[in-house]
């Protein structure tokens, strides 16, 4: 059983409620770390009154340049210091500290600090270089503990700094590699398992510290840091953005479910390629972290096809692949997307043989949706932007193509409207809509591939237009399970995995 610590870290500019957070934070947290960056002199004292914890207490003062909030210059920073070094009411022996690299030639100005517990920190912030093995140098010894946290905009751009956790264990050191933003998540529910000293860990959403910084529950909850061994299989979602994805929730919750000792984490990845290349691959990763599948969404579900070893018939025919497993080495191709969308749009519609449907988009689970309907004898067809693509795509199934919806009503043509676009998801695009209530008078059913929101704009257009609206979070569910079955052999345990999606994703 892994025995990881999680840092809870907490931040005010109120001495009274960084103490209030202390309290909080210590029914989740192995250690709390309390940034006083925002304090003044008035609230250093009343944190300093009352600076003593049943859990480990962390104090810290991060500049801006380590991508702190403080505004102290060094000699500020070392006067914070002797503040606390001397004030008579703290056990400083009792308390962790955190130090950043540029107080290192200032001990001379806190000799006392050779009696505390020390964590040496250094942090690349976005846009700057790391020099990654100057900064292990610099940051670890063998009576300190080196922190070294970089800002990341790619999965891959974690590699560096995840690797020093080898060298910090063939040096006999304590690291805490940290990749900074969504792209450097992997690193922070992977740490403690690979030998991390510590994990940061945000008490609530909204109160992130640092970029990418994930909710102590849902460490503890959803990814179970606590329970993984080192052996554990790890699974990905590979996507350009995954920070509106619920799949995390929904797998993770399956394996907690089953008793599998496994992970699933988000790899946000702007070069699939890449990606495969430098950390999945055997004859070229470079590092090894127990693959063993993945699930593939925007944009990558028909580029994944060209690094496969093998691909079964029906993703084949689809040609998309929105799930990858891993056996002994070979990555091999599925599509779970046409069974999630055509067993969910059945229950809700019934009888699909001649039925009109409308298609809106042209990427891989398009082509899901397309495939199952002409199976089920359906009559479709394709409205998406891209010309090249959509003729394509329509031409290989056999369906009319347009180009745009113009003026006109759907149900003169059409039953059922399908959205298979990103448009409507959370984020930047959460209020562009496919069409308006207008167009969609008459129709019989509209079906948004979006989940999250819960109730997307389309849907919001459908229910202003009186027309039944269905959004993806049922085929969300019937994809991830068929998912799970095929990664681990084992009956999917669909209440404990819809129950956490909806955990997540309604108020």
């Amino acid at each position: 059983m892994n025995d990881p610590k999680i840092c809870v870290s907490v931040i005010s500019d109120n001495g009274d409620e960084m103490v209030a957070l202390l309290r909080r934070a210590e029914s989740v947290a192995d250690v709390v770390e309390l940034r006083c960056d925002r304090l003044n002199m008035e609230g250093f004292r009343i944190l300093f009154e009352q600076l003593s914890s049943e859990k480990q207490i962390l104090l810290t003062l991060r500049p801006k340049r380590e991508g702190g909030e403080s505004i102290a210059d060094l000699q500020g920073r070392i006067g914070f210091w002797m503040q606390f070094a001397l004030h008579r009411s703290i056990d400083q022996s009792s308390i962790w500290i955190d130090h950043e690299h540029d107080l290192i030639p200032e001990k001379e100005f806190m000799f006392w600090v050779d009696q505390c517990f020390l964590i040496r920190s250094k942090h690349y912030l976005e846009g700057m270089s790391a020099d990654l093995a100057s900064a292990f140098e610099t940051v670890t010894s063998e009576n300190e503990v080196g922190k070294i946290a970089v800002a990341v905009a790619d999965a891959v751009d974690a590699i560096g700094v995840w690797k020093l956790l080898e060298r910090a264990k063939a040096d006999d050191k304590q690291l805490i590699p940290i990749a900074m933003g969504e792209a450097g998540k992997w690193t922070r529910v992977l740490g403690p398992s690979h030998g991390a000293f510590m994990t940061y860990a945000s008490l609530d959403a909204g109160t992130e510290t640092a970029p990418g910084q994930i909710l102590a529950s849902d460490l503890i909850e959803t990814y179970r840091v606590r329970e993984l061994t080192p052996q554990h299989s790890v699974y990905g979602l590979l996507a350009e953005k995954t920070d509106y994805s619920v799949s995390p929730w929904m797998h993770n919750a399956a394996f907690k479910a089953a008793g599998i000792d496994a992970v699933f984490v988000p790899f946000q990845t702007a070069d699939v390629e890449t990606f495969l290349r430098r950390m999945v691959l055997p004859d070229s990763r470079e590092v090894e972290l127990n693959f063993a599948g993945f699930s593939v969404t925007n944009p990558y579900k028909q580029e994944i096809l060209d690094f496969l070893d093998e691909v079964d018939p029906i993703a084949a025919r689809i040609g998309a692949v929105n799930t990858v497993k891993i056996e002994d080495g070979r990555l091999i191709g599925y599509n779970t997307d046409a069974f999630g969308f055509i067993s969910t749009l059945k229950a809700e519609y019934g009888d699909l043989k001649d039925a009109r449907v409308a298609v809106f988009g042209a990427g891989g689970a398009a082509r899901a949706c397309i495939a199952s309907l002409v199976d089920e004898g359906a009559h479709v067809g394709l409205f998406a932007r891209n010309e090249e693509k959509g003729k394509a795509l329509a031409e290989e199934f056999g369906i009319g193509w347009e180009h745009v919806l113009g003026d006109r009503k759907m149900a003169d043509e059409y039953d059922i409207v399908v959205n298979s676009t990103p448009l409507g998801t959370q984020g930047g695009r959460s209020n562009f809509c496919i069409m308006t209530a207008e167009a969609m008078e008459g129709l019989k059913l509209v079906y948004d591939l979006v989940y999250n929101p819960s109730e997307t704009s389309l849907m919001r257009e459908a229910k202003q237009a009186g027309v039944p609206a269905v959004s993806g979070l049922e085929m969300l569910i019937a994809q991830g399970a068929r998912q799970f079955e095929i990664w681990t052999g084992k009956e999917a345990p669909i209440g404990p995995m819809k129950a956490a999606v909806e955990k997540r994703l309604l108020p």
